[in-house]
């Protein structure tokens, strides 16, 4: 019988975190927060580097084995997104150089990878 992927829950925010959301928007409400923005050479420059960042000009299919990507949809639905956006963040993070690599537990009995190398986590996720 094969498992029916479920839509994943987003992650509520801490009360810490909403704690510090709602100083941000009453600060911001009160008019104390100002733009990082010095004119429309920076506006100019942020927009063509977020344009470049978000751009999804490209397809690619892949075969995961089944544990893998019920792995991969577990982890996602921890996180609070589709397992799609996860794989192509663990991706970006992998070619930026930011893929942080964790050391395995001694006696860990899980597979490895096909590089042979410890695991990794995205960092600042």
């Amino acid at each position: 019988m094969k498992n029916r992927a479920t839509t994943p829950k987003r992650k509520t925010a801490s009360r810490k975190e909403a704690a510090a959301e709602e100083k941000l928007l009453a600060e911001y409400e009160r008019g104390e927060l100002r733009s990082s923005v010095r004119g429309p050479e920076d506006l100019r420059r942020f927009q063509s580097a977020a344009r470049r960042t978000f751009a999804k000009n490209r397809r690619l299919n892949i075969r995961l084995s089944s544990p893998v990507l019920e792995g991969l949809q577990a982890r996602a639905a921890a996180e609070g997104l589709p397992y799609q956006t996860l794989i192509a963040s663990v991706l970006h993070k992998f070619v930026t150089g930011r893929l942080i690599e964790r050391p395995r537990a001694i006696g860990h009995s899980g597979g490895s990878s096909a590089t042979g190398s410890s695991a990794a986590t995205p960092s600042g996720a």
